[in-house]
């Protein structure tokens, strides 16, 4: 082997082995409890701006803040770390490649549990049930996704989500907007008539007095449940620990009241204990 090709061939390694150390965490990684957190001290969780009531950054605070937010918490503090929030494409987190290039620990973001996203990914137990809403203006006359196509009206989605696939499943071509925020405001412009987006989230918009013109046309039954993403086989003390925290939570009635300060009354059916 020539000298050119043995400082190639050792330069290549270093660069493996220095991308290898910067997927995980490198020196500023740390084990707690047998979990594994690229950052010492820290939680880190990667998920996508805005998803209210999920997470969305506080006006006033500047913090990120919701439902996610608050459980993660949780499992944060029986590590006896904080939450790190890393805002990040959701399209490298329905994937996985977040995860696997050392970006996060762990994955939250109103992400629904499907095959395809567990080939590639660890998941928690769920911990939401989640359904879809169309959101359109008053008196549009819409009561179900067929209104909508027999009106011959323009559908909004937001990219990469479980909303945008059942309805181009059910044959629509929806407009894709980039976030949840741009879609409102397709809404709102005139660039779409109707939106599908998760309950929850439309729940939340309707609270604030500018979107008083519209309303939950129909509610969309995708039997859809949530859970929080890992890095596939890399972290099974955190899957672990994650499951045990949403089922205290879930018996304590920490899952209630935060429950209830993002979400709204909790329905019996959603399992949150006293």
């Amino acid at each position: 082997m020539s000298r050119r090709t043995t400082l190639q061939a050792f330069g290549a390694g270093l660069a493996a082995l220095a991308l290898t150390a910067s997927a995980c965490g490198g020196d500023k990684g740390a084990t707690v409890q047998g979990v594994k957190l690229i950052e010492k001290g820290a939680l880190t969780s990667c998920t996508h701006l805005p998803y209210p009531p999920f997470q969305s950054e506080d006006k006033k605070s500047g913090k990120v803040v919701g439902f996610d937010v608050e459980l993660i918490d949780l499992v944060a503090k029986r590590l006896g770390v904080t939450q790190k929030i890393v805002d990040t494409p959701f399209e490298t987190m329905k994937t996985g490649s977040a995860l696997n290039a050392g970006k996060c620990d762990i994955q939250m973001g109103g992400m629904t549990i499907k095959p395809d996203r567990v080939k590639f990914m660890d998941v928690s137990t769920p911990y939401f049930d989640a359904t879809q809403s169309l959101m359109a203006k008053k008196g549009s006359g819409i009561t179900a996704l067929d209104d909508v196509k027999a009106k011959k009206l323009k559908l909004g989605s937001q990219a990469s989500t479980t909303g945008e696939d059942f309805v181009k499943d059910k044959g629509f071509d929806p407009r894709s907007f980039d976030n949840s925020n741009a879609e409102l405001n397709g809404l709102r412009t005139g660039q779409v008539d109707v939106i599908v987006q998760d309950d929850p989230v439309v729940k939340g918009w309707l609270k604030d007095p500018a979107n008083a013109g519209f309303e939950i046309a129909a509610n969309l039954n995708t039997g859809e449940q949530y859970g929080f993403w890992m890095r596939k086989g890399h972290n099974p003390e955190l899957v672990k620990m994650t499951n045990q925290v949403i089922a205290q939570a879930r018996s304590d009635g920490s899952y209630k009241r935060i429950y209830e300060k993002w979400i709204g009354p909790m329905p019996p059916s959603a399992g949150g204990g006293s």
